[in-house]
């Protein structure tokens, strides 16, 4: 992945507040929520309950995969990506503050969401790390249908 590409995947990030995300239910099936989000170079973070069903899916399951679309005028301007990655609950009270930070600038609003405007961990929620093993970039600019597949490391 050069570059170019780094840049793309950050523009389609930095454009998009929000996430499909993909989780395993104990049954076998697909769980897709849309979650907000932010991101820490290609570390994406999330916020969920932490007694919800999608806690309890990366408990038993850490694959997860992932869908990024910005807004767009027509099909030859779609852009996004997909990921396919590990998802854990952040359980260290350093990381918990940086995610914190990162999701009330992104997200000022948050701080009238009950428990927000304390100190994090916020009362029943719960942040998600997810590190991307592969993302595969889409760019109908580029010809309807194009996308590029790359492994992470």
């Amino acid at each position: 992945m050069d570059s170019s590409h780094r840049q793309f995947i950050a523009d389609v990030l930095a454009a998009t507040p929000d996430m499909a995300l993909a989780t395993v239910r104990p049954d076998g099936y697909p769980q897709t929520t849309v979650v907000s989000y932010v991101h820490d170079d290609l570390t994406l973070y999330c916020c969920i309950g932490l007694n919800s069903q999608k806690a309890h899916n990366i408990r038993q399951h850490d694959k997860v995969s992932l869908a990024i679309t910005p807004a767009y005028q027509d099909w030859q301007h779609i852009r996004g990506l997909s990921m396919a990655g590990t998802a854990a609950l952040v359980d260290n009270a350093s990381e918990t503050e940086q995610v914190a930070d990162l999701m009330l600038f992104r997200f000022p609003q948050l701080r009238g969401v009950t428990g927000a405007s304390t100190a994090a961990p916020w009362p029943g929620l719960v942040f998600v790390r997810i590190k991307p093993s592969v993302i595969s970039l889409l760019n109908y600019e580029l010809g309807f249908g194009h996308t590029e597949l790359f492994a992470v490391s």
